[in-house]
């Protein structure tokens, strides 16, 4: 029987297949996310168009898209309630006047119909 010499070797991909990392500044990142939320093409477009990966363009989205709901916002909206809140109680309140005033039986002996 032979004996068969099993060395293990470590797989060092050649120089040729390393891809070097890139770095992207600030500047490339903000319009890659613009071009893509304002393109309304897909990430896997947009992707392939810059030659970065679609995850790269949903983390570059967190941190250089559109906020999604600053403070102003709730705010604003909170004041439009109250304003179409107190708008809507005066007009509750004409149509309770109106109602009372049209349900009254009739004051005066000539307008009422006499037994």
């Amino acid at each position: 029987m032979k004996k068969v010499d099993q060395k293990q070797t470590a797989v060092v991909p050649s120089a040729e297949l390393v891809k070097p990392r890139r770095k992207f500044d600030a500047a490339f990142k903000q319009e890659a996310v613009a071009l893509w939320l304002n393109s309304g093409k897909s990430a896997r477009e947009i992707s392939a168009q810059l030659g970065i990966t679609q995850s790269h363009l949903y983390d570059w989205k967190g941190e250089y898209g559109p906020a999604a709901a600053t403070e102003t916002q709730p705010d604003q909206e909170l004041e439009r309630l109250r304003q179409e809140n107190a708008l809507l109680r005066q007009q509750r309140d004409i149509l309770k006047k109106t109602l009372g005033i049209i349900s009254e039986p009739p004051n005066n002996a000539t307008s009422g119909s006499r037994p």
